[in-house]
């Protein structure tokens, strides 16, 4: 058994590597992935039913304990990513398709990953799950909402049918994952360390068929939403971040919202734009990259922020020596 956490634990610190690889493999031969496409809907319902298996009652105590920060984090959440992903769109002049994509991105909740990169980061890890239960519970209004408000001007969007397809994808999976637990713990906790794993290849999976079914649009579309969500995820840890300190947070805290904040659940940015917005297939290609992406910049802004925090450490420590 401790062989399996071991590889359940590289393959979720590496998952970033492992998309990668798995979508470069897709683009150079995407008929071995494309099918996986029909079932985007199906693998982040997985996915998101693992989360729900991992959520303790205990991890529900932030929402009573700590409610201005649970309401600042979520606040920044539905609002800079959302706003940001808009004036990126007019910005770059992007077609339906792909403002339609960034703008869905922009507008989900935080996703899973932001948790394992807060604790690497040494930020507050008990804010950052809340953080991601609560805009989680909160996707079925605020998602198809600000979706509805904010890419109404590219393409028609039904409110209503998007409300369900999160209820459905994300809410109903959640919720039985918590109730699985709950009536079950000690089964669940037998088999907790492959929890990990059977999220990762159900995110994979769905970057992977995307890569493949797009691997020409790629192409000729590529590097310009590369650049565009690299931008936009920029903005969500910069602005998260220095949002928090302007409300004079602690440190722990302020990392714990830059992450929460920038980096979102593109999977279900993904399974939105599959089910809802057929019409528009390029939509799923910025919540593919920035599955990505997201990733990389997370373990590079955890980097930034444990420098910061030694030196911090360092110059208190400096400044004791020096006093006494």
């Amino acid at each position: 058994m401790d062989q399996v956490k071991k590889i359940c634990n590289f393959m979720s610190s590496n998952i970033a590597v492992l998309i990668i690889i798995f979508s470069v493999i897709a683009f150079f031969y995407p008929g071995g992935f494309a099918w996986a496409t029909n079932y985007t809907t199906i693998f982040l319902g997985v996915a998101m039913f693992g989360m729900g298996l991992t959520i303790k009652a205990s991890d529900f105590r932030i929402v009573f304990t700590r409610p201005k920060d649970l309401f600042i984090g979520c606040l920044l959440q539905y609002t800079v990513m959302p706003l940001a992903a808009f004036a990126l769109a007019k910005a770059f002049g992007l077609s339906a398709d792909l403002a339609l994509g960034v703008i869905l991105v922009g507008c989900c909740p935080g996703g899973p990953a932001s948790n394992v990169i807060t604790y690497v980061a040494g930020g507050d890890v008990p804010l950052s799950v809340g953080m991601t239960i609560v805009s989680t519970i909160l996707a079925p209004v605020c998602t198809p909402a600000l979706v509805y408000v904010l890419a109404g001007s590219w393409v028609e969007v039904s409110l209503l049918t998007m409300m369900m397809s999160v209820v459905k994808v994300v809410l109903i999976p959640v919720l039985l994952g918590i109730l699985i637990y709950r009536l079950f713990p000690k089964q669940v906790d037998a088999v907790r360390d492959l929890l990990p794993l059977v999220s990762v290849i159900a995110i994979v999976m769905i970057i992977s068929g995307i890569v493949g079914s797009n691997a020409e649009k790629i192409l000729t579309c590529g590097a310009l939403v590369m650049i565009v969500v690299a931008i936009h995820n920029g903005i969500g840890l910069l602005l998260g971040t220095g949002a928090a300190k302007l409300l004079k947070l602690d440190e722990k805290k302020v990392t714990a919202i830059g992450i929460e904040v920038g980096m979102q659940n593109s999977g279900l940015a993904i399974s939105l734009a599959t089910a809802n917005f057929a019409l528009n297939p390029l939509a799923t290609l910025p919540g593919a990259i920035f599955s990505v992406w997201h990733n990389i910049s997370g373990t590079l802004y955890a980097g930034i922020r444990n420098r910061k925090k030694a030196e911090n450490a360092g110059n208190a420590k400096a400044q004791a020596a020096a006093e006494s």
